[in-house]
């Protein structure tokens, strides 16, 4: 094992985590998951299938990076942030739902508590402010914050 995993961490042999990576307590990793190196997991995140993270990424902790999400390179989530990959969640589905994918480029900032919702793309270099919640995409090198988020400066 080429990968640090905590003695409390869960990681599925079908995952693939790249060298150096650090899974911390109570992480989940399942089969299919896909982590690059370098990369630092903390307590109680969880990587579903499908769940795609760069090199050098920062997942602080309790945060669920689901199918269709992907951080690209050098990407940093703060504690508690949430993506969304579904636009019409249902307990019981007699229909098929539609996955909604989430772009994260590379080096963007994820402040905590962060809400991103399904479909959209954050450009690289972007800071998403900490509690924002975002509903749209975000350029390139753009600080947004809010409910709903809003630009507040460009670098």
């Amino acid at each position: 094992m080429s990968f640090f995993k905590h003695e409390k961490a869960l990681v599925a042999a079908g995952a693939s985590i790249g060298e150096k990576t650090r899974i911390w307590a109570f992480a989940t990793i399942l089969d299919g998951a896909v982590i690059g190196a370098h990369c630092n997991i903390c307590d109680g995140c969880y990587v579903e299938k499908g769940g795609v993270i760069g090199n050098h990424v920062t997942l602080k902790n309790h945060v669920s990076v689901w199918d269709g999400i992907t951080l690209e390179d050098n990407v940093f989530v703060g504690a508690g942030t949430t993506f969304i990959n579904d636009r019409n969640p249902r307990s019981h589905r007699k229909d098929a739902w539609t996955l909604e994918k989430v772009l994260v480029k590379k080096g963007a900032t994820i402040g905590a508590n962060a809400t991103i919702m399904c479909g959209v793309t954050i450009g690289e270099g972007a800071v998403v402010g900490a509690g924002a919640v975002v509903l749209k995409d975000v350029a390139a090198h753009t600080t947004v914050v809010g409910n709903p988020a809003r630009k507040i400066s460009t670098s």
